[in-house]
C-alpha cells in the first residue's frame, strides 16, 4: 500500500504541483492538505481517491508557484496605522523620545498581518485543469504500487517456497525421530527393572507415538501454502485474506515444534518461523 505520485499543470499563468503518497493502513484514511481545493469538491476528489487506491493512510499535497501578477501583495493601511499609533504610545509611556515616521514606518511593516496575499477562486475550466492533475497523481501512485506489489509478490512466493522445503528436511528426520522416542521409553523402562506386558506396551507405545505424529500438520501446512499463492493470483484485494492464511499457517507450525521431540526438526521449524514472520510483514503491504 506504499506509494508515491505526483503531476503538474498550468492554471493561467500559475504552476501547480500535486504530490499525493501512501503507507500501510487498514482502511482509506484520506487527509488532503492543502488550501487550493474548493470545498464543494473535496468530497469528489476524496471519492475518487478512495475508489482508486482503496486502502492505506494517504496524504495529498498541493503547492503553487504564483505568476509574478499573481504573487502581488496589498499593503493592509488600518493594521499598520494602528501599529504607528501603538509604537507612539509605547514610547510616550516608557519615556522616550518619539521615534521620526522614517523609523517607525519600517517597523511596523514586519508586524504580522500588514501585507494581504492577492487570492482568486479557481474558475470551472481552471478546477477542470487541476482536478486532472489531481487524477494523473492518483494514477500515478496506483501505478506505482502495481510495480511493487509485483517485486513483493516474487518475494512473498520466495518465502512460501521455502517453507515448503523446510517442510520436505524435516521429513528426512521422522524415522530417526520415532525409533529415537521408542528407544528413549525402552531404556527408561529398563531403568525402573519394570517388566510390563509387551502388548500393552506396544499399545501404549503405538497410542504415544501417534500423539507426536507431524503428518496431519506438514499435509495442512502445504494446503495453506497453495491456497496462499491462488490467493495472491487470483483475487484482485486479497491482502486480509493472506494475512488470515499466513495465521493458519503459523499453527501448524507451531504444532509442528511443539510435537517434534527432535533438535534437528525443531531448527527447521524455527527457520520456518523466520520465513513466515517476513510474509506476515510483507502481507501488511498488500491491498
Amino acid at each position: 500500500m506504499t506509494g508515491y505520485g505526483k503531476a503538474e499543470c498550468l492554471v493561467g499563468s500559475d504552476r501547480y504541483r500535486v504530490e499525493i503518497r501512501s503507507v500501510n493502513c487498514k482502511n482509506a484514511d484520506i487527509s488532503i492538505k492543502t488550501p487550493f481545493i474548493p470545498r464543494e469538491k473535496e468530497m469528489e476528489v476524496r471519492q475518487h481517491i478512495a475508489q482508486t487506491l482503496s486502502r492505506g493512510s494517504i496524504d495529498l499535497f498541493i503547492t503553487v508557484e504564483r505568476s509574478a501578477e499573481n504573487s502581488a501583495k496589498t499593503i493592509n493601511a488600518d493594521v499598520v496605522k494602528n501599529y504607528l499609533k501603538q509604537l507612539e504610545s509605547l514610547s510616550r509611556e516608557a519615556g522616550v523620545a518619539s521615534p521620526s515616521p522614517e523609523t517607525l514606518l519600517p517597523l511596523a511593516l514586519r508586524m504580522p498581518d500588514v501585507f494581504d496575499t492577492v487570492s482568486k477562486e479557481l474558475s470551472p475550466d481552471e478546477w477542470d485543469t487541476l482536478s486532472d492533475a489531481i487524477k494523473r497523481a492518483v494514477a500515478g501512485l496506483d501505478d506505482f504500487r502495481t510495480k511493487e506489489g509485483e517485486s513483493l509478490k516474487r518475494d512473498v512466493f520466495g518465502q512460501v517456497d521455502k517453507i515448503e522445503s523446510y517442510v520436505a528436511e524435516v521429513e528426512k528426520y521422522e524415522k530417526e525421530r520415532i525409533t529415537a522416542i521408542r528407544e528413549k521409553i525402552l531404556n527408561r523402562i529398563a531403568e525402573l527393572g519394570a517388566n510390563p506386558d509387551e502388548n500393552r506396551l506396544e499399545q501404549e507405545m503405538i497410542y504415544y507415538i501417534e500423539k507426536l505424529d507431524i503428518n496431519e500438520e506438514k499435509v495442512r501446512l502445504r494446503q495453506h501454502c497453495r491456497y496462499f499463492r491462488e490467493t495472491a493470483e487470483n483475487e484482485p484485494l486479497p491482502g486480509k485474506k493472506l494475512g488470515f492464511i499466513a495465521q493458519e499457517m503459523g499453527r501448524e507450525i507451531n504444532t509442528m515444534g511443539s510435537k517434534a521431540n527432535h533438535a534437528e526438526i525443531q531448527k527447521w521449524v524455527v527457520r520456518m518461523k523466520d520465513e513466515l514472520e517476513k510474509i506476515k510483514e510483507q502481507s501488511l503491504n498488500i491491498l
